[in-house]
């Protein structure tokens, strides 16, 4: 394992993880997000053919399987129709969390996944067999990640992600959902998440714990290449992230919908920014967990590292892909209840 030499005890002046940046205020080229508001099985299959031109070989999809009766995860009806109708012979993949719990270990980790009634389809638990090095380009803080070694066995990557808030990282996305969930449990998380030598395993955080997650994802994502997908969605939105399983926070925020793209940072982006296109008082506990977290810094930095655009066209796909802004988006958006 190499890691570059550490910058400084305090975050890089000016990265702002703390501030949101208006959609006017950026710059740079486009990309495609597409959006429904279909918060089904439907919906996930029929968002996931506007970017499935990515999914060719051996194909696996990352997801968020969630500790023991968590609440709030994608629901298992909606994977399982779109593996049986779209990815006949795709695998699941999860690896090893690095706290100690139901998925600690694999054997820990399969049970859970019997719990929680992932069983319809093979699941690959990535660190299971060891792990491998995948190298970072330009990263500030590493030239390699430790990933779970199953990984390689693929040769395309479906990044299916519920949208949520995060203790740590002020919002889950794509780049959560990679840069943590491909993480090998005992090297690559350590290496995310705590300093070398510390007593304290999650003494990094804020705009350091941002930049080392994106670093890490980035790893994922040059590995496939034109051969992965993004898929966000924004339902049951919890400032907890699933890892915290029944003890999350109640959900506040509305559901909103589901999007696509090619792009992780656009994916992302878009999301954020649908959060904060909603009214104050609907938005603002996931909002205020975002900012407080510095968790906005993982955008940022995501263009830094020239992994994608912050700058998209939102493209309906409930209306023959017109395109929206974000306030159409989300003008029909009412107060949460909790959907299955």
């Amino acid at each position: 394992m190499e890691q570059c030499k550490k910058q400084s005890e305090t975050p890089s002046p000016g990265t702002g993880g703390e501030r949101y940046v208006p959609y006017a205020q950026r710059t740079g080229a486009e990309s495609v997000v597409y959006f429904s508001r279909d918060l089904s099985a439907e919906g996930l299959r029929r968002i996931y053919k506007r970017v499935s031109s990515a999914m060719t070989g051996k194909v696996a999809v990352k997801l968020h399987t969630g500790e023991q009766h968590g609440p709030n995860i994608i629901p298992r009806p909606w994977v399982k129709n779109l593996l049986e109708t779209e990815l006949p012979d795709a695998t699941i993949v999860e690896t090893n969390t690095y706290y100690a719990g139901d998925r600690y270990t694999t054997e820990q980790h399969r049970k859970t996944l019997e719990v929680n009634g992932w069983t319809f389809c093979p699941v690959d638990i990535l660190d299971e067999t060891g792990t491998a090095m995948l190298p970072v380009k330009d990263g500030k803080w590493f030239r390699e990640m430790s990933v779970g070694a199953g990984l390689l066995n693929y040769d395309a990557l479906l990044v299916l992600t519920h949208f949520k808030g995060h203790t740590n990282g002020g919002f889950g996305g794509s780049n959560k959902n990679i840069g943590i969930g491909c993480a090998d449990g005992r090297v690559g998380k350590a290496m995310i998440h705590t300093t070398p030598g510390s007593t304290d395993m999650w003494d990094i955080q804020k705009e350091e714990f941002m930049e080392r997650m994106t670093e890490s994802a980035k790893s994922v994502v040059d590995h496939f290449g034109q051969n992965i997908s993004f898929i966000n969605v924004l339902r049951n939105m919890s400032v907890s992230c699933d890892c915290e399983g029944t003890a999350a926070m109640p959900v506040v925020t509305p559901n909103i919908g589901i999007l696509a793209s090619l792009d992780i940072l656009a994916v992302d982006q878009a999301s954020v920014d649908l959060v904060y296109a909603l009214k104050e008082a609907d938005h603002h506990a996931l909002v205020e967990r975002m900012e407080s977290r510095h968790g906005l810094r993982q955008l940022s930095y995501m263009k830094e590292l020239h992994m994608g655009n912050d700058r998209y066209r939102l493209l309906d796909i409930d209306n023959d892909d017109a395109e929206i802004t974000l306030a159409e988006a989300v003008a029909d958006v009412r107060p949460f209840q909790e959907t299955e």
